[in-house]
């Protein structure tokens, strides 16, 4: 059967329906920031912190569960995280440094996760951005901290031994590799990224990119910016490296891996309240002795708190001693996880509460 084109005289009626509600939700939203503005002079006359992960956690999850179609959670939920960017803005101006330069997977979580209403400031090197943090130079730093497919970041461990930093927040992020290029992939000969993106699209690089030359770069952001520069080009990338280089995209998610996520830390001068589902993260080093690590988990085990990861690093004071990094469901503010740490001092050299933080449920 042939169907005939909608007429505009079809689809008026509901452009008006649509634009009565438009006028209803600006009202609505102005409405929702007027009470953001009260709160935000509430928060500075007693010194309170302007981003509370706890209170973020509970306005998500109330979203979701309000939620009844036929819009995805994930839409309302990108809606929402945008107008607590806003609210930033309008309760004080937030600065977030991260892993730079900009278009970097770094840059993509972090506005994943605080939205585009706040200042981002790229730096050269993670332990930089625990630096600028607790300078009070920026209110927070993303950091990456683990790779579900290669692992712990060790410069990110390895920052925390020397910082103050706190962690008062996980997100979870799927990684998605994108070939990138200003010309058509007929024309490409020579192809940009950083050593660690080839490993992770090595079947489609053996594949689709045959013969093609394999070059790395200090960033996927370095590559972006030679695919726009040099000709015959291309970079394996994010979709915001493309974007700001003006890169087309011409092949999406070629990672070997489609479920490939890196968990980034939020760093602050303070850890998170208790949101009810946290995790905190602890950092110790046993005495030389055998046995040592062994009692350490069992104290854990016997407060009955869940070890979610453990990872270790050296200690860089002594030869042959290691820092060991675990993840422990619960907040330290929980009377089993404040026993638990008090136990695990004494079989430690020294134990060190990186910081309690809700746990992430959602991948962005």
């Amino acid at each position: 059967m042939l169907t005939l084109p909608m007429s505009e005289p079809d689809l008026d009626p509901l452009r008006r329906q649509i634009d009565a509600i438009d006028a209803k939700l600006v009202e609505l939203l102005n409405e929702r920031a007027k009470v953001v503005v009260q709160i935000g002079k509430l928060k500075q006359q007693n010194n309170a912190p302007i981003y509370a992960p706890d209170r973020e956690k509970v306005v998500l999850e109330k979203v979701r569960r309000l939620n009844r179609g036929p819009l995805p959670d994930r839409c309302l939920e990108a809606v929402y995280r945008e107008l607590m960017s806003g609210s930033f803005a309008l309760e004080k101006p937030l600065r977030i440094a991260y892993l730079g330069p900009i278009g970097t997977f770094s840059h993509a979580a972090s506005v994943r996760k605080f939205g585009s209403s706040v200042e981002y400031v790229p730096l050269d090197e993670i332990p930089s951005v625990f630096e600028e943090v607790i300078r009070g130079h920026a209110d927070y730093g993303l950091v990456p901290v683990e790779n579900s497919i290669g692992g712990g970041i060790v410069d990110t461990l390895d920052a925390f031994l020397s910082s103050s930093a706190k962690i008062c927040a996980e997100v979870l992020i799927t990684i998605h590799h994108n070939l990138l290029a200003k010309e058509p992939w007929e024309q490409i000969k020579k192809i940009y990224s950083k050593p660690e993106v080839f490993t992770q699209c090595r079947h489609w690089l053996a594949s689709t990119a045959k013969g093609r030359d394999i070059q790395p770069a200090a960033s996927t952001s370095r590559a972006a910016e030679l695919a726009a520069t040099e000709p015959g080009v291309a970079a394996i990338g994010s979709n915001i490296a493309g974007e700001i280089h003006g890169l087309r995209m011409l092949f999406e998610n070629i990672e070997d891996n489609p479920d490939n996520v890196t968990r980034f830390f939020v760093i602050g001068r303070e850890a998170a309240r208790r949101s009810g589902d946290d995790k905190t993260a602890i950092m110790f080093t046993t005495a030389n002795k055998p046995g040592a690590l062994a009692e350490v988990l069992d104290v854990f085990r016997e407060n009955r708190i869940n070890l979610a990861n453990l990872q270790q690093r050296p200690s860089k004071k002594v030869n042959w001693e290691y820092v060991f990094f675990i993840d422990a469901q619960g907040h330290s503010d929980d009377v089993n996880m404040q026993s638990a740490i008090e136990q695990a001092k004494q079989h430690c050299l020294q134990l060190t509460v990186l910081g309690s933080y809700p746990r992430a449920t959602e991948v962005l």
